[in-house]
């Protein structure tokens, strides 16, 4: 089994949802924190800016006979003339659920936050008057507050790994596990002096795999691969740093490295896409078994995954999955993983009428790089729809692959299939701020409007400067 047959990585895209923090909220950023009560449920409700409007409030919650834990409040930034409440509720005692129906029929937008984790104590409260939003960040240093929520440990290896009994190797692990359980957002990620036995798997890996990208991995692989290493250090005797990595992504496209202690859930991991954020491990395989990885390493990280985050499409590609997350139900987390798992993974592309790898874990697996363009396996067309609901699996070779015409129609698609998720609102990456903005209301609608019409006056301009000088 080859690097790109790694059912960890599966792991680390397969479902499953993050503790909610209490001090971040779908809609706006609030930062105080506060004990997480036990049978407890958060609301998010808006009121008119007057004279005891938050007193007729509080007044329901007291006729419900409903314990508030907590309560703040900030102006409402979709509407100046109201106030904007979050609120954390014992859901246990008294009538919640009639609260937030009266809450409704006085005029207040309410939502019902969800908190993932909480057993099934909330299930009593869902219904077609509110809606259900799991939590999800807004601003990248959010990802600080679930980057370590992982399902193992980097250390953590089953009995079949080939390292289980390496005990060097597995302390080996943990140190890169530690660095990574300790970085945060914003500080360089310390650099690695790898020893010569890593060096000497990556090599090996290296030395195999660069045989065949010139004619198996598509043009844009093969445009950026020079660069790397150029720039970052890409060689046979050489495992290039993260962060050196990280800094020319950043130039590229705005992509940016993260170090990973183990694996993560997919909405975790799909949000950090959201972000530009690709979450990476930093630790090799074991040298025992070179051209095999049970779960993502460096080798797959680095040589699969990072040259195509510096191509503009591929990058935008890669964030639509991530934004298309943020906020959906679990089940549709589940189908965005399976496109992830179909394109970013293993996807295949069409190019000058020749089939060419642009999937991750074909482009770091040796044996899978040769065969996924053979007649063997099955080729379907991309379709999101359809490719949202095909098994696979995860301990051999892909039986089928789907086919993306170009990035470009890739991405387009990813939008039309994102448009059909069940969510009360869109999501909007500002790269200025690097932060993602809910857009809910009309008033948004229209700033965006605005900004688009800036942007086609831009167009225009270019267009008729460039035309004269025809």
């Amino acid at each position: 089994m080859d690097a790109g047959l790694s059912p960890a990585k599966k792991s680390k895209i397969d479902n499953g949802i993050h503790e909610h923090d209490k001090d971040k909220l779908p809609h706006h950023n609030y930062v105080e924190d506060f004990e997480d009560k036990d049978g407890s449920s958060s609301i998010l409700f808006s009121l008119p800016e007057k004279i005891g409007a938050l007193a007729e409030a509080l007044k329901v919650f007291e006729v419900h006979s409903v314990n508030l834990y907590h309560i703040e409040s900030r102006p409402d930034k979709r509407n100046p003339c109201e106030y904007e409440f979050f609120a954390d509720c014992d859901n246990k005692n008294g009538g919640l659920k009639e609260a937030i129906w009266d809450l409704k029929k006085k005029g207040s937008n309410v939502t019902l936050l969800s908190r993932s984790g909480r057993r099934e104590r909330e299930s009593s409260l869902r219904s077609s008057t509110s809606i259900e939003v799991p939590w999800f960040p807004l601003k990248i240093n959010d990802l600080d507050r679930f980057a370590n929520q992982i399902l193992s440990y980097g250390s953590e290896l089953e009995a079949d790994h080939p390292g289980f009994k390496d005990p060097v190797y597995r302390a080996r692990r943990k140190e890169f596990a530690d660095i990574a359980f300790n970085y945060k957002y914003g500080t360089p990620i310390p650099k690695v002096t790898y020893t010569p036995a890593e060096v000497k798997t990556w090599g090996t890996i290296f030395r195999e795999l660069t045989k065949l990208y010139p004619t198996h991995a598509c043009r844009e692989f093969n445009h950026v691969f020079p660069l790397l290493i150029d720039n970052c250090g890409y060689r046979e005797d050489n495992i290039p740093q993260l962060e050196d990595i990280s800094n020319f992504l950043v130039d590229c496209t705005g992509f940016r490295l993260r170090p990973v202690a183990g694996l993560l859930s997919s909405r975790d991991f799909l949000a950090g896409l959201a972000f530009r954020v690709f979450h990476s491990t930093q630790y090799i395989r074991h040298g025992s078994k070179p051209m095999y990885t049970p779960e993502p390493d460096v080798c797959h990280e680095l040589l699969g995954h990072v040259p195509l985050f510096a191509d503009p499409s591929f990058a935008q590609f890669s964030q639509e999955i991530g934004l298309a997350s943020l906020g959906a139900p679990d089940e549709y987390v589940q189908k965005l993983a399976t496109c992830y798992w179909f394109t970013v993974e293993f996807g295949l592309c069409r190019q000058e009428g020749n089939l060419k790898a642009f999937g991750a874990g074909l482009l770091s697996s040796f044996g899978e790089l040769q065969y996924c363009l053979t007649d063997k396996p099955e080729k379907r067309p991309f379709e999101p729809m359809k490719t949202a609901e095909q098994k696979y699996p995860i301990t051999e070779f892909q039986p089928v692959y789907f086919v993306a015409d170009s990035f470009e129609s890739a991405k387009q698609k990813m939008r039309e299939f994102a448009a059909t998720i069940p969510r009360p609102f869109a999501v909007k990456y500002n790269p200025y701020t690097l932060n993602v903005e809910v857009i809910e209301s009309k008033s948004q609608v229209l700033s965006l409007a605005k900004s688009i019409k800036s942007d086609m006056t831009l167009l225009e301009d270019a267009l008729t400067k460039i035309q004269s000088q025809d």
